[in-house]
């Protein structure tokens, strides 16, 4: 009965649906106030400046690009009712104010299936604020920030609190304090994203069940954080060129991490208080580090991951052995080992890290020294004296082989200054 209702209902809006055209020099504000909810406001290319409120279910249209300006005050537009779409607009000049959170588009609760796609969000403190709104579709806008703001004092691209079934696909992020801020929002899709020139590209805290695909994270200082949550899938995705970590795992569980490329970064995974998640497949290559991994990070599934040409293939800071690769094995492009019935794989496990990597970690100074004898000589003594050794990643049956044979095309992806 209640899907017969609102597939009548949704027939009544069509049939008395109407267009209104809104020109240059016309109040835009009041066209939006006149029309009926279910109608079509169509903006004409223009100058419309003011703060503009949508309490009903409507159609904000541009027409060729019109230019709506909030004027550096307030949100540039407000949603408050449900079933609202705002398409083909420049939407600029929002206030200031990180209190009032200050938006190119606020969409506030109830602002249930609002659909906003193929918009212009720019020089607005916030681009999207999405707060206690259902079912959200945000598709192809491009959002910048107010560039001349240091970072801190800056909002985010697009902010999600408390949201529910959202759908972000296809956007272009950039200059911005998080390209996209993500709290207490779950079964959300976050796909075909370009984020960079933030601090993250994304920053993920407290929510559940999402799936996060096929984006690019460059030239942040972190690409993607995901912080306090589980339940995740992070597939397909490029992290690059980020001055601090391509992915950081922190606090996570029960999650999957599979198939995506981490090339360029300062860290190229940070995994901190990691347990039950999977990663397998990734491409990790020519990172400073290619993982750092501590604070007890166990329990994890980590195979048919390729690690090639990072200065640092691991930085573990643990009490006891990890062990990665039990089953299928992950390629290291650093392994001496060798393989002598030619199965693939190498015939003694490899050991990420000895007391000669853990020496320079406490003392940098100590790398200056790497090429000396030595060196070499206390790194040989580590090797065949076990009471020496230090607790280390280790891979009992190494790959020879990397499984993505385009590795070499991501190299040299580090951070522009």
């Amino acid at each position: 009965m209640r899907f017969l209702a609102l597939l009548l209902l949704g027939a009544a809006l069509g049939a008395q649906a109407a267009t209104v055209r809104v020109a240059p020099g016309e109040a835009l504000q009041q066209a939006i106030d006149r029309a009926q909810p279910g109608d079509i406001v169509e903006i004409e290319r223009g100058l419309y400046a003011g703060n503009f409120k949508i309490d009903k279910a409507l159609t904000l249209r541009g027409i060729n690009r019109p230019t709506l300006s909030g004027v550096n005050q307030g949100d540039t537009i407000r949603v408050t009712a449900a079933d609202v779409t705002i398409e083909g607009l420049i939407v600029r000049d929002s206030g200031a104010s990180l209190k009032d959170q200050n938006a190119g588009i606020y969409l506030r609760p109830g602002a249930h299936r609002a659909v906003v796609r193929h918009n212009d969000l720019t020089y607005n403190l916030f681009g999207l604020w999405i707060e206690k709104a259902n079912d959200v579709r945000i598709e192809h806008n491009i959002i910048t920030g107010k560039r001349e703001l240091n970072s801190s004092q800056r909002g985010n691209g697009i902010q999600l609190y408390n949201t529910d079934g959202a759908r972000i696909t296809g956007n272009n992020i950039g200059f911005v304090r998080d390209a996209l801020y993500v709290d207490v929002s779950h079964h959300a899709i976050f796909k075909g994203n370009k984020l960079h020139h933030s601090r993250y590209g994304s920053h993920y805290m407290n929510s559940y069940y999402n799936l996060w695909e096929d984006n690019d994270s460059y030239y942040n200082r972190g690409g993607l954080a995901l912080m306090e949550v589980r339940n995740q899938i992070v597939r397909g995705n490029r992290t690059w060129g980020n001055s601090d970590h391509g992915i950081m795992l922190r606090t996570l569980q029960d999650s999957v991490v599979e198939n995506n490329v981490i090339a360029g970064n300062n860290r190229g995974f940070f995994i901190y208080d990691v347990e039950y998640a999977t990663l397998k497949g990734n491409l990790v290559v020519d990172n400073h580090v290619g993982v750092h991994l501590s604070a007890g990070s166990t329990r994890n599934i980590v195979e048919g991951n390729d690690f090639i040409g990072n200065r640092e293939q691991i930085r573990y800071v643990g009490a006891r052995d990890e062990t990665w690769g039990k089953d299928t094995g992950n390629h290291w492009s650093n392994y001496l080992g060798w393989d002598r019935n030619g199965d693939g794989v190498g015939d003694i496990p490899y050991e990420a890290n000895d007391m000669v990597d853990r020496l320079s970690w406490r003392h940098p100074s100590v790398k200056l020294l790497m090429a000396s004898p030595a060196i070499q000589a206390l790194r040989l003594v580590g090797q065949q004296f076990p009471v020496l050794r230090v607790p280390t990643v280790v891979d009992p049956a190494p790959r020879m082989q990397p499984t993505n044979k385009q590795w070499y095309e991501w190299r040299d992806k580090h951070f522009q200054r």
